[in-house]
Formats: C-alpha cells, structure tokens, sequence
C-alpha cells in the first residue's frame, strides 16, 4: 500500500467512524486526525475538504482549528485543493451561522482568484450563503466596500482589488436577483440602502452611478415612491457634490463634479424633490465667479441650469433671477459682432423664462423692479417699487433685437452650410471623410435649433407685461438627438457596465458616467483619467484607487 492510500484509507476510517457514532462529539480523535490530514498529499487534502465542515458542528473546541485549516487548503498550490475547500466553505455555517459574516468575508476575499474555475467555486458559494441568510452576507460584502481610511498603508493595493471584484459580484451576480434575494422586500431594500448610504463616503464616480442605478431600481425609490424617499435620493447626491464645501474656481474637479451630480438629480427634481440647496450653492458659491470658469465648464453649467430650471420652485425662481439676469445681459451684446455663443443664450433664455415664470406665481404681478424694466417683483435688494425703470426696460429690448438680428443671420449661415454638406457628402467616397460630414450636419442641425429657439423665446419679450414660458414648448437644443446619437450613447453605455473596474479619480478629480451627450459631462463621468495618485482622500466623494486587506 502506497502512502496516499493509506492516507485516504485513514480518512475514510476516520469519517466512517465519525458517521456510525450517535454522540459524534466522543470522537474527537477521530476529527483530529481530519484536520491533520489537511497536510497530507493532493487527495487527501481533497477529501479533508469535504470532510472538516462536514462535521464541523460537533467540534466547537476545535472550530478554530478547523477553520485555519481549511482556509491553508483554499490557498493551496493545487487548484483542485482551493476548488474543493472553496466549495466547502459555505458549509461551515449550516448549522453553525454564526460563522456565516466571517465565511462571506473570507469569500470575498477570494473574489480575486485568478482561475475561471475557482472563481465560479467562489461565486457559487456566496450565493449560497446569501440565499441562507441575506441581510447578513450583504453586510459582510459591504464591509468590503468602507473607506479605505481604516486600512494600513501597505495593504492598500490588494484591498482596492479586492473591492473592485466584490462590487463587481455585487453588480451581476447580487443585484439582477433582487427580487429573489430581498425578501422580506420592504425591510431588506431599507437594509440595503443603509448599506449603500453608508458606503458612499469613498467611491469613484462610476460606484457612485452604480449605486444610485440601483437605489433607483428599488420598489422603495420607485415611481410610486413618496416625496419624501425621492428626497432621500436627492441628499445622497448632494453629500457627493459637497454643497457643505467652499468652491474655489481654481479646483476645476469641483465644477465638473456639481455639474455632474446636479444632471444626475434632475430626474428626482421632476418628480418632486427639492433643488433648493443645489440652487442655493450655485446663486452663492459658483455664479458670482461664473466668468472665471473655462468656456466649455460654463456652458455645460447652463445647460444643466437651463434644465433644472424648470423644476425650480417660486422660492427657488426668486433667488436665482436677479442672478440669471444680469448674466444674461452680460451675453446680449447691443452690437452686432462675429462670433457669439448662441447655445449659451438658448440656456439663459430658458432659465430666465422659467424663472421668471414661477415669479409670477408666487408674487405680485405689478410691482416695478430694476432687472431688466419688466414688472417683476423677486423680493431682493434688487428691487426698487416705485421707481422708473424705463432706461432699463429699453436696454434689454434693443440687445433682444441684437441677438434676434445675429440669429436669423446664423439661421441664414447655417441653411446654406447644409447644402453644401449635403453635396459635400455625395461627393465623398472615403467612411472617413462621410463622418466628419456628419458631424458637421449634426452640429449645423443643432446650431439651428438653438437659433429658432432664441427667436420663440426673445419675441414674447418685446412686451411691457411679456408673457414667460412656464411649459415645455421649447425643446431645448441639445435635447433632441437623431438615431445615430442614440445607438452611440446605447453603445457607450453597454461599454461603460462592462468596465466597471476602469480609471480611477482622486476625490479631487472625480468624475462619473452617464448618459450624458455633453463632452464635458462624459469628461466628468469617466473618472477624469490618469488619476491613478495613491494619495488618500478626505470627507465625502469619489475616492482615489489603492487598497488591500488579507483574511488571516
């Protein structure tokens, strides 16, 4: 008899014993000599494997032991050793759960094995112990996930692997099964949700957007949700653009992160929650430097204004109007010049008319005040009821003709670039050259649109009582996408779930991804690239990479 069999012969003794015992717990010898044979050769540590949380319960003296044990076999050189003790692991909390957090933790440790094999090993033993008891698994992977402030320095970069693989798990494996896994539903979506709020303190961006998908996804955050839960949505996404925080416009990561997260709660504005505090932080911090900003950070700040705008509140409306207006007048040029950004004065339009609009409705229609000669009452200093404002309602009206000058001359411009484009694409033979005429038609369509959109909103405001847009007749510009754009954004956004683990930004350089047409959104949303600093970050909001941790 060679020593491998007889080494298995002894195990099968061992385990034969063991099953013919009434009170298994008299057979400790017989476990012991289990457990050695974890040291033993390829097979017998196989079968130890199956064999130490088989009978595990019936030994808790030796239930540390055993354990350390089993976890050397899930190292093993051998990949049929770690395969057997991985699959054996879920097995050790049957009948003894409170082993279940410290098995789950352990598992996601293993996350990062390298073999397709054992990680499905160690995929299909999560899932198990989730389906045993899910509100405590989730909290064991979730701990996973906690900033990265608790961890030792050195340890850092196995730490961030291991997380990413964990929130890479939880997004295929534990998320499409919600309905199946989060039962009872009402408690476990709060459970889970608690969890994801408390973990929202050191995440990237793209974390940040998978988080909120989900929270999104939830019967407790759904259409039907109250006010009150869509609200809930709305101060996790403020807590990420650090409204509590001075804006410096030298920090241009700052800008692009408000932006960011202001697109992002839009569609909670929609459905009842309060822009206040958004509002509030962009008419104090950012719009009283708003020239210091770069060109393209300015205009995607009044895109998201121009379409935030029309969920803003009366209260809301009055605080930002006197602000939109004098930065309004600041692009309304008295003279006709070259170049002028018309996108950015659709979006000033559209503000000032929402704005205006929800005025309306909260206050008096007749008193006289100083923005731009209209009888508009906001309640701020700006005000002065009784005085002649006429010099100023003048001013206003005549840079309206201006820019209605400019944009049927652009209109005019723009039509005739259309049909050169089109004979210039009759005439291309190369796939190249046919997209960047494209390109050119699809920024000519556009330039168009925002032209016609300036001209419906500048003739209402020829009157001396004009009458404010408060509906959704105008669609903005950028709003209106053809096909092409859309199966191009579709596509980013398959490409986007597939790479979750991508490029990292620093909380300084945070950035997101979504379903943004606006380069400079996409800019924000993709991580701000080569942000790979180990530097640690502080407070709330998108984190930097390098972490680590071992299960020992």
């Amino acid at each position: 008899m060679t020593e491998d069999s007889g080494e298995i012969e002894k195990l099968y003794e061992y385990c034969e014993k063991l099953n013919e015992a009434k009170d298994k717990s008299l057979n400790k010898v017989d476990y012991e000599g289990i457990i050695a044979a974890a040291n033993g050769s390829v097979k017998a540590k196989q079968l130890a494997a199956q064999m130490i949380p088989k009978f595990f319960k019936f030994f808790p003296d030796l239930s540390e032991q055993a354990l350390d044990q089993h976890l050397y076999l899930c190292e093993d050189e051998e990949l049929g050793v770690r395969v057997q003790a991985i699959r054996g692991l879920p097995f050790f909390c049957k009948d003894t759960p409170e082993h279940l957090a410290k098995i789950v933790d352990i598992l996601g440790q293993l996350l990062i094995a390298g073999d397709n094999v054992e990680r499905d090993a160690v995929h299909k033993s999560l899932m198990l112990l989730l389906r045993q008891d899910v509100k405590t698994s989730l909290t064991a992977l979730f701990k996973h996930i906690g900033s990265m402030d608790d961890r030792n320095s050195e340890d850092l970069s196995s730490w961030e692997t291991i997380r990413e693989k964990v929130l890479c798990f939880i997004r295929d494996k534990v998320f499409p099964l919600k309905a199946e896994l989060l039962k009872p539903q009402a408690e476990m979506e709060r459970h889970i949700a608690n969890l994801v709020k408390q973990n929202l303190q050191d995440v990237t961006a793209v974390e940040f957007k998978l988080f909120m998908d989900f929270l999104k996804s939830l019967s407790l955050f759904g259409q039907n949700a109250p006010v009150e839960r869509v609200q809930e949505l709305v101060e996790i996404i403020e807590g990420q653009a650090d409204l509590d925080a001075q804006f410096n416009v030298s920090d241009g990561d700052h800008i692009y992160r408000f932006i960011s997260c202001l697109h992002m709660a839009l569609p909670f504005f929609m459905r009842g929650a309060s822009s206040s505090n958004f509002f509030i932080y962009l008419n104090k911090q950012i719009l009283p430097v708003f020239d210091k900003l770069p060109e393209e950070q300015r205009l995607s700040l009044l895109k998201n204004l121009a379409e935030c705008s029309f969920t803003a509140k009366p209260q809301d409306s009055r605080l930002l109007l006197p602000t939109v207006v004098q930065l309004l007048k600041k692009y309304l040029v008295r003279r006709k010049i070259e170049e002028m950004n018309f996108t950015s004065i659709e979006c000033l339009l559209y503000a000032f008319h929402h704005l205006a609009h929800k005025v309306q409705i909260l206050l008096l229609r007749n008193a006289s005040n100083s923005l731009c000669g209209y009888k508009i009452v906001t309640g701020q200093t700006s005000d002065r009821l009784g005085e002649d404002f006429s010099e100023q309602y003048k001013d206003f009206t005549e840079r309206l003709s201006t820019i209605e000058v400019l944009s049927r001359a652009m209109i005019k411009k723009l039509t005739q670039g259309m049909a050169d484009h089109n004979k210039a694409m009759v005439a291309a033979k190369l796939e190249e050259e046919k997209d960047v005429i494209k390109k050119q038609k699809q920024n000519a369509t556009t330039g168009l649109r925002s032209c016609n959109n300036i001209l419906a909103m500048t003739q209402p405001l020829h009157s001396k009582v004009p009458s404010f847009i408060g509906d959704k007749k105008i669609t903005l510009s950028w709003k209106e996408t053809t096909p092409t754009i859309a199966a191009a954004a579709a596509a980013g956004k398959k490409r986007s779930a597939a790479n979750l683990s991508g490029t990292r930004a620093l909380k300084k350089g945070r950035g997101a991804e979504g379903d943004f047409q606006n380069p400079l959104l996409n800019k924000a949303f993709e991580g701000l690239n080569d942000g790979r600093s180990r530097n640690r970050s502080r407070g709330r909001g998108w984190r930097a990479q390098g972490r680590g941790r071992s299960y020992r």
